[in-house]
């Protein structure tokens, strides 16, 4: 297969884009130069890797499978490049990080698996909360950072914040619902529906906001703090679901697809971000944690 690092780029951007307008945007690039590398990824591979429609793109279930391996592909490069640029004696020390639920499994996952590979001789130790509580030890100086969703950050004055990615709320679909093939899909089309609800990092309170305040009161049919169950309960037609981009995958664990749309009006985004004490001293097994994480995000907007 001759398909090129630029190519696996580009089908991730799009991936997790959903539009190649939006990851030509990111990447700063033509969408001429991003289509023409996708169809000369897909005639290497000899699958289809995206659905075509008028709103955009999805993964087929090839191009699902596709996108661990090029994710992976590309996390391995930029260790190979890190283990080059950093000559550094092998630090030693502790870092005590925390994590609210959404983050553990779709951002930290990941960067803890790059971090604990630049620096083997940090010893880590991470716990999972609501966000408020991660506040109140942030505070205390019981953790050194914490990854959560920042956009309803409560103590700004003693804490510092960097943004490392947003995710947009979208509708979540089964296979066939109406909704799917509606050119705009209003609010007030939701409130008809039976929502599934995801009870995790504020999304029952933020979701329920966002309706409120568009004068949209939801029919809630199933309350859930997992993200599968919501997938699993969607793609049966259950109900639908409104959560951020982040959490959304075509699949659920039985193989049922599940479909993405956007919604009209101005909705809210989900902010994920690392958060400190400010004035703190970090440690510098802290700032490197930080570091990378910036790293990452810069590289992404490439």
């Amino acid at each position: 297969m001759a398909f090129t690092f630029r190519q696996l780029q580009y089908f991730v951007a799009v991936a997790e884009q959903g539009s190649v307008t939006r990851a030509a945007q990111n990447l700063s690039i033509s969408q001429s130069s991003i289509t023409e590398a996708i169809k000369e990824l897909e005639s290497d591979l000899g699958v289809e890797l995206f659905d075509r429609h008028p709103r955009g793109l999805t993964t087929t279930h090839n191009g699902h499978q596709f996108l661990r391996h090029a994710t992976k592909i590309l996390a391995d490069v930029s260790d190979a490049r890190r283990s080059f640029s950093d000559n550094r004696t092998p630090e030693r020390g502790k870092l005590n990080l925390g994590v609210t639920s959404l983050v553990a499994g779709y951002v930290l996952s990941d960067l803890l698996s790059r971090y604990r590979r630049a620096f083997p001789g940090i010893e880590v130790s991470a716990i999972e909360d609501n966000g408020s509580y991660l506040e109140h030890l942030l505070v205390g100086g019981e953790l050194d950072v914490a990854v959560m969703v920042i956009s309803n950050l409560r103590d700004r004055m003693a804490l510092q914040a960097e943004i490392i990615e947003t995710s947009p709320y979208r509708l979540w679909l089964p296979i066939g619902h109406p909704l799917v093939s509606a050119d705009i899909i209003s609010v007030s089309d939701i409130s008809r529906e039976p929502l599934i609800m995801l009870t995790v990092d504020e999304i029952e309170e933020n979701t329920g906001k966002l309706l409120s305040a568009l004068g949209a009161r939801p029919h809630v049919a199933f309350r859930t703090r997992s993200v599968e169950a919501v997938r699993s309960l969607v793609a049966t037609g259950a109900g639908i679901a409104l959560l951020p981009d982040l959490v959304y995958r075509p699949w659920s664990l039985e193989g049922d697809r599940i479909e993405s749309r956007d919604v009209s009006g101005a909705l809210p985004v989900v902010q994920i971000g690392m958060v400190w004490r400010k004035g703190s001293g970090m440690p510098q097994a802290a700032r490197d944690f930080v570091g990378l994480a910036e790293a990452l995000r810069s590289g992404r907007g490439r």
